[in-house]
């Protein structure tokens, strides 16, 4: 969602809040990172996978996510993947959500008058 106008009203601005509020409790389980599906070459020169055309090791489901500066990589099954999907799905709404009530704060703070202005 855009960010508010300036000068739109408090009573716009609480409803904003409260829809984000209501939107934030929905809210279930949520994991960080991304998914990818990704076939590999592997080290054996003499391998299949070096071939022309390669036949590569694969399709493996991949977990990605970051820890302490560090990527961590997971590799998932279908069943898990499908298991753990909303748990994905989830933490992209609570990116959204998030973004949406900063933006909002934002707006609040843009229209005080007791900035000096530019």
């Amino acid at each position: 969602m855009a960010r508010p106008d300036r000068k739109g009203s408090e009573k716009d601005r609480d409803a904003m809040l409260r829809r984000l509020r209501q939107s934030l409790a929905e809210v279930g389980f949520a994991l960080p990172g991304s998914v990818a599906v990704r076939s590999y070459r592997c080290g054996k020169s003499n391998c299949a996978c070096h071939a022309e055309p390669p036949r590569m090791h694969g399709p493996y489901i991949q977990w990605s996510r970051t820890v302490g500066g560090r990527t961590l990589h997971r590799r998932m099954s279908e069943a898990q993947l499908a298991d753990y999907q909303a748990f994905f799905d989830n933490a992209r709404k609570l990116k959204a959500l998030v973004a949406e009530l900063e933006a909002l704060s934002l707006s609040i703070v843009d229209a005080d008058e007791r900035w000096p202005t530019r």
